[in-house]
């Protein structure tokens, strides 16, 4: 009895190294990360020489605080940790209100001691850090933007086609399954990718910082009453704090999306370039 050879299709994958970030755009995003964290710790240092929200011109004007940290004691003496949103109280203790200082102990605090710069309060050494790295922040992202404009990195790589439109369900329900893309597909950006960067750069970011522009008592006598567009300096303060949080929110979505898809892969793009992507390879089998 002879045999017959039958051909069959077999797949194997091949991994192979795609120059993903140029290095300014690498040198860029590692000078964001030292300022916005250091903006961050110290900012949450700043607000908690004042731990309220408030909206209008002035926190004095008798209307109640959007959010408000604070202490109280309990009847037995204890420090309870309370956080006033919209009139309604939450205990935080551990974490808001009341928290171990850098010695250990208890203490009223608006903020946990490790997540402040410096770690106990000092508003002048806190402003002099968040006004330096702002500074840093401003520069790099005009190097950043300018740099993405003559490079084209902006519309090659981060501006959505019709087709990614298109796409936007797929790319959600992808996400929501843990799905990601890989092969050439994996060489650039999905549509939900390039819609948050977009929004960061140009809204995001740009809000903070005008934000922050706006309690400038100098720059509002420069231009006396164009604060008042966003409610008055209490407005505009408040405006600046949810927004840096929303850049907190993007950033832990950004880490836990680098993480599951490959945190090794994305650290070494990050830091060479190279970005390793995995190619399916279709071979004959003789059997």
């Amino acid at each position: 009895m002879s045999e017959v050879a039958v051909g069959r299709i077999g797949r194997s994958s091949a991994s192979s190294l795609y120059y993903r970030h140029t290095l300014p755009v690498r040198t860029m995003h590692w000078i964001n990360v030292v300022a916005l964290t250091i903006l961050f710790m110290s900012g949450l240092n700043i607000f908690s020489a004042h731990p309220a929200l408030n909206w209008g011109r002035s926190s004095y004007d008798g209307h109640p605080a959007v959010l408000e940290i604070g202490a109280i004691q309990d009847p037995a003496g204890k420090l309870v940790g309370v956080t006033r949103i919209f009139g309604h109280d939450f205990v935080t203790t551990g974490w808001l209100g009341v928290s171990k200082g850098r010695d250990g102990e208890v203490m009223a605090t608006t903020f946990p001691s490790w997540l402040m710069i410096p770690d106990f309060r000092w508003l002048a050494m806190a402003r002099r850090w968040h006004f330096f790295f702002a500074w840093i922040f401003v520069i790099n992202g005009l190097c950043y933007v300018a740099y993405s404009i003559a490079s084209r990195h902006l519309s090659r790589d981060l501006a959505p086609t019709s087709t990614d439109l298109r796409s936007i369900g797929q790319s959600v329900a992808d996400h929501l399954r843990f799905k990601h893309p890989t092969g050439e597909a994996a060489k650039r950006y999905n549509v939900l990718q390039k819609l948050t960067y977009l929004a960061v750069i140009f809204v995001l970011l740009p809000l903070v910082i005008l934000m922050g522009m706006a309690m400038s008592p100098w720059l509002d006598s420069l231009w006396p009453g164009w604060i008042d567009v966003f409610g008055g300096r209490q407005s505009a303060r408040t405006i600046h704090f949810i927004a840096a949080w929303l850049l907190v929110l993007f950033v832990l979505i950004h880490v836990f999306e680098v993480i599951i898809s490959g945190f090794w892969n994305h650290m070494r793009s990050m830091i060479t370039g190279r970005f390793s992507v995995e190619q399916r390879v279709a071979h004959d089998a003789k059997k």
